[in-house]
């Protein structure tokens, strides 16, 4: 594995990304006016703050739902897709390229980017309020055999195939104009074929990137949020600090002093070293729950979740708020997906950055199935184990989940051996995945705000991690988790449709590129000729075998002739 930290290529700097730039100051100013008004709204009007967002979630909701419903299905058909078309075999960077990082490096990195404070604060929580509350379009009662299974259904659907596939989108729409066309490592440098190289570096380029900033602010303090209420519910259980307003409050400022001192002390290029030590631990602790939990009930699990996943993927995939429930949908469904385009630009940067020298059917097949495989590991481990401790009634982590959902992996770990030392690297975990998300989201957004610069300035960097801080403290303070939806879901909606062209112009830019090669050569092409090919052989031996057949006929008759004759 190489040890070359992340935003340090082997091989010098990435093609057509400047290394230092100076701040785009006009983005720099309208984007941190923008998130600063939020805030001081949300913080002295919040009244009217939150009348205002409960009115235009609905109003979105109402009007918008199928929208954020069919953008999932296009981002995802669309991967496959080109994954397994001719444009598959274009190499992100020049055609020669080797890739940057091993397998086993880029595999680790991908493990990491799809482990994080959303898996630890719903990785328990959401099938175990999926089985205590099932989707109103299931059909089953809580509380059965039929609910824990369409409980797991629901959480591979909100967090495998779908989410990376929105990532895949946008880190290979980045890493195609960044390392193949050599742009630079703005989002709007992958608008290039739609409005050109001259209107991507001005004004509507800077919307789209002002867009992006947005939603990673949104999106990340959203994480950081609900970080924030892990780590104090965690703090109440072990140590018995009372898990108030107060105490979330002075977590995240905590965390953000540990951000900020790893921002102006470099400690940023140790990213990968965090991202494997929290690995390493996460990975211990889900070996820990399998080892000493159901472990048979696990084993018997991941194939039926599966199974039940696979089969049910269509209906969950085009369902929206017309024969369903709209409040659930807002609630699940379209938060999640808003969730995820909201960090479409964080994390499609980061995997777009370890894959230079990849080819697309490697990138996007790789992005698709390596986290999602990750991802259905911890949740049959950790959510399962509480589908059993609860159905078999060794724990009560339903009175748990009265506290919100961030205390249920607390109560699954306290109803298993030294639950004390668990619940520790627990919050451990938490805690470093806050700093660095707050640190790569940041530098992110410096980035963005820094004309695609490898390395912005660091007070810029600072001073964007500190307003997600602000953003997440202040949505916390105002409505706590429903606040914190909402936000993410309202910003989300322009954002979408961003995503969408952005596939407009990907897929315009794949069908010019001579890498990919002829048409008649894609892999779908491919799959015609060997059927083709098959059928052919099939005709020709039918064929073959009929001349022989009239052939050994007419000999026959001919000696039968020849008997007769004589």
């Amino acid at each position: 594995m190489s040890t070359e930290p992340i935003d340090q290529p082997q091989a010098g700097p990435d093609p057509g990304i400047p290394v230092t730039e100076p701040p785009d100051r006009p983005l720099v100013v309208i984007g941190m006016a923008a998130v600063v008004g939020v805030v001081l709204w949300a913080w002295l009007g919040d009244d009217s703050f939150d009348s205002v967002s409960s009115t235009s979630l609905t109003w979105v909701l109402n009007n918008f739902g199928w929208l954020f419903v069919v953008a999932a299905d296009v981002f995802l058909v669309l991967c496959l897709v080109i994954a397994l078309s001719r444009f598959g075999r274009i190499r992100l960077g020049t055609d020669d390229t080797e890739p940057e990082f091993g397998n086993l490096a880029w595999i680790a990195m991908m493990f990491s980017a799809g482990m994080g404070i959303g898996l630890m604060f719903y990785g328990v929580g959401e099938p175990l309020t999926h089985y205590l509350a099932p989707p109103p379009a299931s059909g089953v009662r809580p509380r059965t055999d039929a609910a824990a299974r369409v409980a797991m259904q629901y959480s591979f659907f909100h967090w495998t195939l779908t989410p990376w596939a929105i990532y895949g989108i946008s880190g290979l729409a980045l890493a195609y104009a960044g390392f193949r066309k050599g742009r630079g490592n703005r989002l709007s440098s992958a608008f290039v074929p739609l409005i050109g190289a001259r209107r991507a570096a001005s004004w509507p380029g800077r919307v789209i990137d002002l867009l992006a900033v947005f939603a990673t602010v949104f999106g990340t303090a959203t994480s950081l949020g609900l970080g924030a209420l892990q780590v104090a519910e965690g703090l109440d259980i072990t140590v018995g600090i009372d898990a108030t307003r107060n105490a979330q409050l002075v977590i995240i400022a905590a965390l953000s002093a540990a951000f900020v001192v790893s921002a102006f002390s470099g400690l940023h290029r140790g990213v990968k070293w965090l991202s494997t030590m929290n690995i390493v631990l996460a990975a211990g602790l889900m070996v820990f729950v399998f080892l000493l939990g159901p472990t048979v009930y696990i084993l018997d699990t991941i194939p039926a979740s599966i199974g039940g996943y696979l089969e049910n993927l269509l209906p969950m995939a085009t369902r929206t708020g017309a024969f369903s429930d709209q409040q659930w949908l807002g609630s699940w469904t379209i938060f999640y997906w808003a969730w995820w385009l909201s960090w479409a630009p964080f994390v499609g940067t980061f995997i777009a950055r370890i894959s230079h020298g990849r080819s697309i059917r490697e990138f996007l097949i790789g992005v698709l199935l390596v986290p999602s495989a990750a991802t259905v590991v911890w949740f049959c481990v950790m959510g399962g184990s509480a589908l059993r401790l609860q159905s078999t009634g060794e724990a009560d982590l339903a009175s748990t989940m009265q506290d919100g959902a961030e205390a249920s992996l607390f109560g699954m770990l306290d109803a298993l051996p030294i639950s004390t030392v668990t619940s520790f690297v627990a919050m451990v975990l938490v805690m470093t995945y806050f700093v660095t998300s707050a640190d790569s989201a940041s530098l992110v957004m410096g980035s963005l705000t820094s004309r695609g610069a490898l390395h912005p300035p660091s007070w810029l960097v600072v001073m964007w991690g500190v307003l997600m801080a602000a953003v997440a403290a202040v949505l916390l303070v105002v409505g706590g988790l429903s606040s914190l939806q909402t936000a993410t879901i309202l910003v989300a909606l322009p954002f979408v449709l961003v995503m969408l062209v952005l596939c407009w112009a990907l897929w315009k830019e794949l069908r010019e590129d001579p890498g990919a090669g002829p048409a008649r050569h894609h892999a779908l092409h491919g799959l015609q000729d060997v059927v083709r090919t098959m059928v052919g052989d099939a005709v020709t031996q039918q064929s073959t075998g009929r001349h022989h057949r009239l052939r050994r006929a007419a000999k026959t008759r001919t000696e039968t002739d020849g008997d007769g004759d004589g």
